[in-house]
């Protein structure tokens, strides 16, 4: 059935033209309404573009509300194929499937979903099998997919200069302007904004906010591509040092998958998954725990206290990704091994102690981000339609 699913899909490409002014929009693999494809589709909104534009969002799911006029496909079946087929514009943030043929009428924006301190792509010496049988096979599966891509979003000169190495993407535009996705950590990093915020998530308005948000790990596999959510911090420690001050926002990445019983913890521990736009819990946290994550390189956008809870510091770095910078030198807050540090780092933290090496942080990541992202992707958008 899907042999024939994709022959019909390709011969849709041969004979449909490709339409003017269709624009199609995913984010994490249609997992979830987030990040720079969700911050352009409310750009559009916000200047009504979404009723001069047929703008389609794909989902696994398609029980989904979202704001504007936006025709709402689930993924991988007929329908999705045919607007792949005639689609003007694709804005998508992770890679599409090798079938998928990029026609030579439509524009490829490819916002990517983080700056990198993990290797990617073309630069990685090793992969789960069960995501491809062998690393070399992966990196061509990564160098044809990355050819398809006409124009790539970067946050900084760090990401531009990794990405043109790592995606093989070194003759076509590299938009260095900031991740859209962070032009809210702009403009409603505002207390009242933030306690909308919080009312609407039903938190505590009394008790400050502290954000979990570990990346997944390559051997952490639940075999069907997608990873559990594994961490030795230990909650019941963190309730009993922490709990009268605090609560935890636990917020899984977008790859994991795992259901975890969170109800011993009720009013100390809240949990978002993938679902969850995270930009929306960097405005509400009053400090934020990772690990590797691409998260902090957004966070520092708020200038607000960061830790790190790198517990398997030595296997990840040597043995699952490997790093593009030095971490120890470059994090810009206490690095923990074990859950007692960590509350003692949080316990002491002094921001004056972290300002000095903060600020180089924000210097080298964020200087492309000032809140205009979402409006410059708008503006090449009507170029790209308008032609």
């Amino acid at each position: 059935m899907k042999k024939i699913t994709i022959m019909i899909y390709h011969l849709m490409v041969k004979v449909l033209p490709v339409q003017k002014k269709v624009i199609l929009f995913e984010s994490n693999l249609g997992r979830n309404y987030t990040g720079n494809p969700r911050a352009i589709y409310e750009e559009l909104i916000r200047h009504g573009l979404d009723k001069d534009y047929q703008c389609i969002w794909f989902f696994e799911n398609v029980n989904k509300k979202i704001p504007g006029n936006a025709k709402i496909i689930k993924r991988a079946r007929l329908k999705y194929l045919y607007y792949m087929a005639i689609g003007q514009v694709w804005v998508f943030d992770c890679r599409q499937p090798e079938f998928l043929i990029k026609r030579k009428e439509t524009y490829y924006i490819q916002t990517w979903h983080g700056t990198p301190l993990k290797k990617l792509a073309l630069d990685m010496e090793h992969i789960d099998p069960v995501v491809c049988s062998s690393i070399e096979e992966y990196h061509e599966e990564f160098r044809k997919n990355t050819e398809t891509w006409d124009y790539l979003i970067s946050q900084n000169r760090f990401s531009t200069e990794t990405f043109r190495r790592c995606f093989a993407f070194q003759d076509k535009p590299i938009l260095e302007i900031g991740y859209p996705r962070n032009d809210i950590l702009f403009h409603r990093n505002k207390p009242e904004s933030i306690r909308r915020m919080k009312k609407r998530y039903e938190l505590p308005l009394d008790k400050k906010i502290i954000l979990y948000a570990p990346t997944w790990r390559d051997d952490e596999s639940n075999g069907q591509g997608r990873y559990k959510f594994i961490t030795p911090l230990d909650f019941d420690e963190a309730r009993k040092q922490l709990g009268d001050e605090y609560i935890f926002l636990v917020k899984y990445h977008y790859l994991v998958a795992d259901q975890i019983d969170w109800s011993p913890y009720e009013g100390f521990v809240y949990s978002f998954d993938e679902t969850v736009d995270i930009s929306r819990l960097y405005l509400m946290a009053d400090l934020l725990i990772t690990d590797y994550s691409s998260v902090m390189f957004d966070y520092s956008i708020l200038k607000r206290p960061m830790l790190f809870f790198a517990y398997d510091l030595e296997n990840y770095k040597d043995n699952l990704r490997g790093f593009y910078f030095d971490f120890l030198a470059e994090a810009p807050g206490p690095i923990s091994r074990d859950t007692k540090t960590l509350m003692e780092d949080i316990q002491s933290y002094q921001w004056k102690d972290w300002e000095e090496k903060y600020e180089a942080f924000r210097k080298k990541y964020n200087h492309a981000d000032r809140g205009t992202a979402s409006e410059e992707m708008m503006r090449l958008i009507c170029e790209m339609v308008e032609q």
